[in-house]
């Protein structure tokens, strides 16, 4: 559970940069709380100068000084408003990619733990509230805290006695007003969570919305999203209240310590200790100080919202992946991998058991079983998206988990059953994350089968492509997806059912095409469709998390009754 204070001081490292922005932000505050309190003040001589004493020079004087005042009071609010917008917005700029930036190295597990709606809410809602603190909430308290400090000066200066009485009221207010704001900040979290939860239905919708049209579920979502979306309104509703109670209690309390004022001041004034414009600038200064303490009490609620939206970014930029990057770099040659009586769990169930399995240069090493039997738990572990609950893995003789994460991938190519295509370019897909070389692009599309549908397009390699490739067929996202694998290069290659969305014939073409491809690689190929791995030197049969057979595909024809049962099943 986090304080005001605490968020602060997780803040305090990002303030140091803006010291010019701060003090140009506290020299417009000085300004505005000491122009709203001299306004006060200038009631004294307006009513005795003035009005009673009829002093002309005054007459003209005065209202030079008023202009004066209010001049001074707009520029430092403008002073202020523009500092501290800026140091608010450059904040939530380095925050919201240093959340991003965090994520990014989280490990698999995390997110799927989390869903994608729930992150991104908050990347976006629980950072804009945050800005709310940074840019708004604390320079207006800091404001409004200047102008109570000068307001009480120019009330204690005009009569102390008076200012006892008027000021006595404000103590009462302290408990009411802690017991709102506790209540306030579990209304926030609470809303916080909802908006979260919002945002992700509306995720999982929009991702899903071939699969709910194609099941007339519209109404069915339409429904689950009403209820989260009632339940949101029900906790805005609360929040509402209760920060509205402030404003009615405050102007309550003042109106008991303005009727005191009344009846004492005036007897002050009527037996002659004290002049009219004393008492009226006494009075207007005292109306103005219930305006910045009335804020403050709502902005020490708003404040509640902000500090629960601080703890839920903290926490994502406190997570830290549990899969850490060795310092070695991968071999010019890989030459072996080995899984050495690996087991994986993933949480309580058990993925793989004792998995023992070698794999050399140029081999082909198939994976098959039911699914469920671990194939690709085994590859995951390979990318290190995993590490094994027992056992190792080993490049050339050396453990996986020494190898610098970065280099490792990139020696690694893997191409999944579901394809992953980005809102950018055929060429920026095929060179995704790396610098777009023109004739490499156009060579790892020819050898996925996809360069001819490619230049038929109306911008060829830098055709646009929607969000999921949607403009694409299935098929032809399957080889762009390839085509991304065979631009790096890599020393490894896993194909975990790589061709699944072809057509027999494009099929055949990008068979070809791997075959040639891999000559001097290790390639993993994960496939349900025997016919496929034909050509593969190993076939290992994974089920229920173990290897139960292995072999070329003559050796298992003879000796392994489950492949001869896959076999028969494909016939």
């Amino acid at each position: 559970m986090y304080s005001l204070k605490d968020v602060l001081a997780r803040f305090s490292p990002f303030f140091k940069d803006y010291i010019s922005y701060f003090l140009l932000a506290m020299v417009g505050m000085v300004l505005a709380s000491g122009g709203t309190a001299a306004s006060a003040y200038l009631v004294k001589p307006l009513l005795d100068e003035i009005f009673i004493a009829k002093d002309r020079e005054m007459l003209y004087l005065l209202p030079y000084a008023i202009i004066v005042v209010y001049m001074a009071k707009e520029s430092g609010k403008f002073l202020q408003a523009y500092a501290t917008a800026f140091i608010g917005q450059s904040i939530i700029k380095r925050l919201r990619a240093m959340i991003l930036e965090n994520l990014l190295k989280l490990d698999l597990a995390f997110f799927h733990e989390y869903r994608t709606g729930e992150l991104i809410s908050r990347n976006t809602n629980d950072v804009e509230r945050v800005r709310g603190v940074v840019a708004n909430l604390i320079p207006e308290l800091l404001r409004e805290s200047f102008t109570i400090v000068g307001l009480v000066g120019v009330v204690i200066f005009q009569s102390p006695k008076l200012a006892f009485f008027a000021l006595i009221v404000m103590p009462l207010a302290i408990y009411p007003l802690s017991k709102l704001a506790k209540k306030m900040k579990k209304i926030s979290r609470a809303s916080q969570e909802k908006v979260s939860d919002i945002t992700a239905k509306l995720s999982e919708i929009f991702n899903n919305i071939e699969v709910i049209q194609a099941n007339n579920a519209q109404q069915y979502e339409l429904e689950l999203f009403k209820k989260d979306n009632e339940r949101y309104f029900n906790l805005s509703m609360k929040s509402v209240k209760v920060n509205e109670l402030v404003s009615p209690f405050m102007e309550t309390l003042g109106s008991i310590g303005v009727a005191v004022v009344i009846i004492v001041g005036g007897n002050e004034v009527i037996d002659g200790n004290m002049s009219v414009g004393s008492f009226f600038s006494f009075l207007t200064a005292l109306f103005m100080l219930y305006t910045p303490i009335k804020k403050i009490s709502g902005l020490y609620n708003k404040m509640q919202d902000a500090i629960v939206a601080s703890e839920r970014i903290f926490f994502l930029l406190d997570q830290s992946p549990s899969i850490t990057s060795g310092d070695a770099s991968v071999p010019q040659k890989i030459e072996t991998i080995r899984f050495n009586n690996v087991s994986l769990s993933y949480g309580e169930k058990q993925a793989l058991q004792d998995v023992s399995l070698e794999a050399k240069a140029g081999e082909m090493i198939a994976l098959i079983g039911d699914s469920g039997g671990g194939k690709s738990s085994l590859m995951n572990m390979l990318m290190r998206f995993y590490d094994p609950s027992s056992g190792s893995i080993n490049i050339n003789d050396r453990d996986l988990r020494t190898f610098d994460l970065h280099d490792l991938r990139h020696n690694i190519a893997m191409v999944t059953q579901r394809v992953y295509i980005f809102h950018d370019t055929i060429a920026a897909n095929v060179a995704y994350g790396k610098e777009i070389d023109e004739s490499k692009v156009i060579d790892a599309l020819q050898k996925a089968n996809a360069y001819e549908f490619v230049q038929n397009l109306n911008e060829g390699i830098y055709t646009h492509l929607d969000e999921f490739g949607t403009n694409l067929s299935g098929g032809q996202r399957q080889r762009i997806a390839i085509a991304r694998a065979i631009y790096t290069n890599p020393q490894v290659l896993i194909l975990d059912e790589a061709t699944s969305a072809l057509d027999s014939h494009s099929e055949q073409k990008i068979t070809e095409a791997i075959e040639n491809l891999i000559k001097d690689k290790i390639t993993f190929v994960i496939a349900h469709r025997l016919s496929t791995i034909k050509k593969a030197d190993k076939i290992a049969l994974l089920k229920h998390g173990k290897i139960c057979a292995i072999g070329s595909d003559e050796e298992l024809l003879q000796t392994s009754k489950e492949y001869l049962k896959l076999k028969g099943l494909q016939h």
